[in-house]
């Protein structure tokens, strides 16, 4: 079949949305998607700056939400006519997969970023035959169609804003389930958000919705603005004295912390405002050597990375969809939609801030 996607064919050029073509239908375990929107996400864009690990011609897009039409084999569990989104990619054997840890599957990074899974992987191609790099977190959703494992498909109610839940796989997925999974937030602790992107404000509206007190930084008054709107107290990441702030509005510091922003400065002030025992979880890539300051980990705080927000997809997604059926995870008010032919225009508002989340629909689709 020939489907229209964005692809990305050299680090520094624009995405051209082109015909690709697949070349057979789902194998054993697989299902065929027809994508109604898919978010576009910072990992996406990071490719450009991969340093030619993350291999190209490519279809990026890892956010993948829509309708399945065709299933392989008889164990996959799902129909066609079920809405589904679609989240990371992982083994499903290793120790950490059966630990019920996907995350921190064995093989994550080469089947998500850097185009390791082998078997079945060459079935795409360009409209004139030329060959595409392996499915992008097992999605490659940046596309009117996506063939996806069947593990990594999570079945939703069709009464949900399909086109709009792709982040929930992703994006959502990593903030909300840092706060609830990851810290186990519950009513009366206190949260710092460092960074008030997608990633942040869905760490900010889960804390909320869990009864914490929420701070959130940044340094652009109109995502503070955000963070105010979901309930989070707001600070300008530029204040005199932050550690100072954090601590007075936390009542002598934070339980918990969660950067978003990669920032040496950040971080090191996250940790002076943690209370005693307190804990700062990392979600951003780091690209240098962080240095730590003096009296940083003393009295039992602790650092550590947090990926996909400590997640099973299949039951954090459930959660945070009743959660936004409720009003207390209103992640859609972060959203602005695109056709896939504006893949280039969502990027660069990406890029310069202008919207949260980016989310690109199928043109024709949903």
């Amino acid at each position: 079949m020939k489907f229209g996607a964005a692809v990305l064919r050299s680090y520094d050029s624009p995405f051209t949305v082109e015909d690709v073509v697949l070349e057979t239908g789902p194998a054993d375990g697989e299902i065929l998607v027809r994508v109604a929107g898919c978010g576009m996400c910072r990992t996406d864009l990071a490719v450009r700056h991969s340093a030619g690990r993350s291999p190209l011609p490519a279809v990026l897009g890892h956010e993948g939400a829509g309708v399945v039409v065709e299933t392989g084999g008889p164990d996959t569990g799902l129909s066609v006519g079920d809405h589904v989104v679609l989240s990371f990619d992982s083994c499903g054997h290793c120790r950490n997969c059966l630990g019920a840890a996907p995350a921190y599957c064995d093989s994550f990074a080469p089947l998500n970023l850097f185009g390791g899974r082998e078997r079945n992987a060459a079935r795409f191609t360009d409209a004139a035959g030329n060959a595409l790099a392996p499915r992008w977190f097992g999605q490659s959703s940046f596309a009117a169609y996506a063939m996806v494992l069947a593990r990594n498909a999570v079945r939703v109610d069709p009464a949900l804003p399909l086109e709009l839940l792709g982040p929930l796989g992703c994006g959502f997925l990593t903030g909300a389930g840092a706060v609830l999974n990851s810290f186990g937030a519950g009513p009366g602790d206190t949260v710092v958000v460092l960074g008030a992107g997608a990633v942040g404000l869905a760490a900010v509206m889960a804390a909320t919705a869990a009864g914490a007190v929420t701070v959130a930084v940044d340094r652009y008054p109109e995502r503070l603005a955000l963070a105010e709107r979901f309930h989070a107290l707001p600070l300008d990441a530029a204040s005199p004295d932050l550690p100072g702030r954090i601590r007075r509005l936390t009542d002598g510091g934070a339980r918990f912390a969660l950067d978003t922003t990669a920032s040496a400065r950040l971080i090191n002030d996250a940790l002076q405002a943690l209370r005693p025992t307190g804990r700062l979880g990392l979600v951003a890539r780091l690209h240098t050597t962080l240095p730590l300051e003096p009296g940083g980990l003393d009295r039992g705080r602790q650092i550590s990375h947090i990926c996909e927000g400590d997640a099973v997809p299949g039951l954090l997604i459930p959660r945070l969809t009743a959660l936004w059926r409720a009003g207390r995870f209103p992640f859609d008010q972060l959203i602005r939609t695109y056709p896939l032919s504006d893949v280039n225009e969502a990027e660069r508002d990406c890029d310069a801030g202008r919207v949260v989340k980016p989310v690109l629909i199928p043109d024709g689709g949903s």
